[in-house]
């Protein structure tokens, strides 16, 4: 039975110089063209033309009204990608290819995390730590928009993204499929360095206010945190996920 919305394509274009040239450098099999502001010839603009006629990328000078109709309140810079079209996955692919590609399976929750910029963070960190798929729930989150792909850096199309309809049932069905799952929370009396994360594991980072919903932490086999040195209490939710994500793969190394 499907638990998630079918495959469907959003926005595909990447604003600003940064995400731009990241995407250049990582994934410029996925860049269809690149748009410059006519008349802009700031260094950054050239940087960005030379970049991708070295990759034989057709570079196109738009009306810098196309980039404020396409970016309304987006800093873009008169520089963007037009990449291939975005598509989310099926929650059942990501998982049979997970648990097929040897070794333990890795695949992150983004529990209801409203913030784009931080979902586009989380993105990139993931696909850097070679996690096998992410997914976000359909209502109260952030999805893959033009400021996603942007802050993500192109990273959006380096590992799968599945969009489902209910957290929860996603949760039930990777537990079916013997992944442990495992939440990410402040309070936990276990840390991440005494869990064995030697096993297929779903992740879970919770909203950057509420933490964990409660379907969430129902569904969890165990929660665990990161232990605090320092005056901080709290982690921004990407910086979270990389301090994880390390500790599982020097781990799974050993």
């Amino acid at each position: 039975m499907t638990i998630d919305r079918p495959r469907s394509a959003v926005d595909s274009l990447i604003p600003g110089f940064h995400g731009v040239r990241e995407t250049l450098i990582r994934g410029a099999h996925a860049v269809q063209e690149v748009w410059i502001a006519s008349k802009k010839r700031t260094g950054r603009a050239e940087e960005i033309i030379r970049m991708a006629r070295e990759r034989n990328i057709p570079v196109v000078f738009k009306d810098p009204a196309v980039f404020t109709r396409s970016f309304p309140g987006i800093p873009h810079q008169g520089i963007a990608a037009v990449t291939e079209g975005f598509h989310y996955e099926r929650l059942e692919r990501v998982v049979e290819r997970a648990v097929q590609a040897g070794g333990y399976g890795l695949i992150l929750v983004a529990d209801h995390i409203a913030d784009q910029g931080n979902l586009g963070a989380l993105i990139r960190t993931a696909a850097f730590f070679g996690a096998h798929g992410l997914v976000i729930p359909e209502d109260r989150s952030a999805g893959v928009d033009p400021i996603v792909l942007k802050r993500s850096a192109g990273a959006c199309f380096h590992i799968p993204i599945v969009r489902v309809v209910n957290i929860g049932r996603a949760l039930a069905f990777l537990a079916k499929n013997e992944f442990w799952i495992i939440g990410a929370s402040g309070e936990a009396r276990t840390t991440i360095y005494q869990f064995d994360w030697k096993r297929h594991v779903a992740l879970i980072l919770g909203n950057e206010q509420k933490g964990l919903s409660r379907p969430a932490r129902k569904a969890c086999h165990e929660i665990v945190s990161i232990p605090a040195r320092g005056a901080v209490e709290s982690l921004n939710v990407s910086v979270s996920s990389g301090v994880v994500l390390a500790e599982i793969f020097r781990q799974r190394a050993s």
